[in-house]
């Protein structure tokens, strides 16, 4: 799928499922979600992914019904559901916490939405059948649930969820209180059912790497503005903004002056070297900023990737353009991936991962030589207030 800039609306197609239009939240004298703008297609994987306090839940619990817009309507499947309650609204929530009945067995639990709906009681009896065997957990019906592990219990709180076949699943963080690999595991189990069933998933996380691992679109946000959407890729590789950028994924962020713009690169010098990019435009701060062409004289932010970065021992002769001379001052050996922290200068810090098949493990204290190529160095605007790399990461 194509970026969508968070300036712009996306248009409404024949596949549109949920649309939020013109929403704004306001909580006393906070505005927690500012004039917002959103399509999510039918059966989409769409993440709402930012640091805390961003609005991220805010926006999903205004969809379940349990905030109500200060302004602004939202749309599932042409109809404004705003005015409707929670348990009108054909969308169900997985929350955090997994709010599982403990006196009951999780057959009965996964059945008690259905009985409190007047389903017929065989009908109960198959469905509850369906998604215990859609979530592999078939065996463990009679079970209560302080007799399944953490995994397990998430496994059934989705299938509480699922039984009532809601049109769009929220969820909400689910996976925050799992350990990293039972984290990884009910990725893959989301992912699995995701593709199986005709379902519209949106997806609240401030992890970066699990929306990057599992949806098919990804809505950035911060100060409740949204700062982009695209897919993971999409926003890995061509972030709109300084925010983005310094969110998804490491970011080296140098502070440079624009010192000449020819021949289709800009020139910038930093503390410890000169630079050429390939980009003669700077990218604003955030969503709220301005983009403009690069002008000599400016100050801007230089930013490149830690794993675009080629590390190597120092050579007797010094380094040019695009290169800076270092010393490693800790190295961190992540299995396919050697991390480096060097210290450039007095006390310019840079990132730089490089594949470990093939390089040599270099030691702390090591004088080393970084370089790195004109189309890996992006600018962008340095204003007061912007979002620092280290913002939610």
């Amino acid at each position: 799928m194509t970026t969508t800039a968070a300036t712009e609306t996306t248009p409404s197609t024949g596949l549109d499922h949920l649309e939020i239009r013109g929403v704004k939240k306001v909580f006393g004298d906070n505005t927690a979600i500012e004039r917002l703008d959103l399509t999510v297609h039918k059966g989409e994987f769409l993440s709402l992914l930012g640091p805390s306090g961003c609005g991220k839940t805010t926006l999903l619990r205004m969809i379940a019904g349990f905030e109500t817009p200060t302004d602004g309507a939202i749309l599932l499947a042409g109809r404004d559901i705003v005015s409707l309650p929670p348990h009108r609204r054909p969308v169900n929530t997985v929350f955090q916490s997994y709010l599982l009945f403990p006196h009951m067995n999780i057959a009965d639990n996964i059945a008690y939405g259905l009985k409190q709906a007047k389903v017929p009681k065989p009908e109960i009896a198959q469905r509850v059948r369906e998604v215990l065997a859609l979530v592999q957990m078939e065996d463990f019906a009679g079970r209560k649930p302080e007799q399944l592990s953490g995994g397990q219990q998430q496994r059934i709180a989705l299938a509480r969820a699922l039984v009532n076949r809601p049109q769009v699943l929220l969820l909400d963080e689910p996976m925050s209180a799992l350990d990293r690999k039972l984290r990884e595991e009910m990725q893959l189990e989301l992912k699995r059912l995701h593709t199986k069933l005709d379902t519209t998933f949106v997806f609240v996380t401030h992890d970066q790497d699990e929306a990057l691992a599992m949806s098919d679109r990804i809505v950035v946000m911060y100060n409740g503005v949204i700062q982009q959407i695209g897919s993971g890729e999409d926003i890995y590789a061509n972030p709109h903004n300084g925010f983005v950028a310094g969110f998804i994924g490491k970011q080296n962020f140098v502070p440079a002056e624009t010192v000449g713009t020819e021949s289709g690169t800009a020139r910038l010098r930093t503390a410890n070297a000169i630079m050429e990019t390939t980009s003669l435009d700077r990218r604003p701060a955030s969503a709220t900023g301005t983009a403009g062409t690069l002008t000599v004289g400016e100050r801007v932010r230089a930013a490149i990737r830690p794993e675009r970065m080629r590390v190597a021992p120092a050579a007797q002769e010094r380094p040019g353009t695009n290169s800076a001379r270092g010393t490693v001052m800790s190295v961190s050996f992540l299995g396919d991936v050697i991390q480096y922290m060097i210290v450039v200068g007095d006390n310019d810090e840079i990132l730089a991962r490089v594949p470990a098949a093939g390089n040599e493990l270099l030691a702390s204290g090591t004088e080393v030589d970084l370089s790195w190529e004109a189309e890996d160095v992006a600018v962008y605007d340095c204003e007061d207030g912007v979002p620092s790399a280290e913002d939610g990461v």
